[in-house]
């Protein structure tokens, strides 16, 4: 029987959440799954997250500010099932295209760095985008190895739909390299976009 024990102390929603789904999903044996959280809220998402998959959990509190919830994983597989989500949809009306790996015009591995450093700050927002779409250079954000895959995680796991275009994608040879969200289409990105009360483009 395995004994997974997740550090989720001082991590805001959805990042417990996210934690343990991770955990879930490498977890190839019956066992347990414990989460160490500050905050009650935490809790409550994860206890969400256990009954969407249908396990069995616990919590208790450990001490001032420090809580801890085990999940019960007779079928790993099964387990692994399901989405990742918070139960606050903090989302707002606008949305965010992205059409480039780089913020601005000038050096690229400063624009490489403010991209970075808008999207983290987007995942910051009290009120998030409806969808983030990315089309031309911007496909390069959503793939393998980008330093934006977690941030952009984070919000998806919030309910942020996250778009690349397939054909940029395949332009770029990143077809299969997409780590983040879905493919779509440009008809879809207009509806996007036609549809939002607000677009921000860096």
């Amino acid at each position: 029987m395995a004994h997974i024990k997740v550090n989720a102390i001082g991590d805001a929603c959805p990042i417990p959440v996210v934690k343990a789904t991770k955990a879930l999903t490498e977890m190839k044996e019956a066992g347990t799954l414990e989460v160490q959280v500050d905050n009650e809220i935490a809790i409550q998402n994860l206890t969400r997250l256990a009954d969407g998959k249908g396990l069995k959990s616990r919590s208790e509190k450990l001490g001032d500010k420090l809580f801890s919830i085990t999940m019960e994983v007779a079928d790993p597989v099964f387990a692994n099932s399901g989405d990742v989500s918070c139960h606050v949809d903090a989302r707002g009306d606008y949305v965010v295209a992205i059409g480039s790996d780089c913020m601005g015009s000038g050096a690229d591995d400063l624009g490489r760095t403010l991209m970075k450093g808008f999207i983290y700050a987007v995942s910051q927002l009290e009120t998030l985008p409806k969808a983030i779409l990315f089309y031309n250079g911007g496909a390069k954000v959503t793939v393998e190895g980008s330093v934006s895959i977690e941030d952009l995680k984070s919000m998806e796991a919030q309910g942020v739909e996250i778009l690349t275009c397939g054909t940029c994608l395949n332009f770029y040879g990143l077809t299969d390299k997409l780590a983040v969200g879905s493919v779509t289409n440009m008809y879809a990105i207009v509806e996007k976009l036609a549809g939002a009360g607000k677009v921000i483009k860096p």
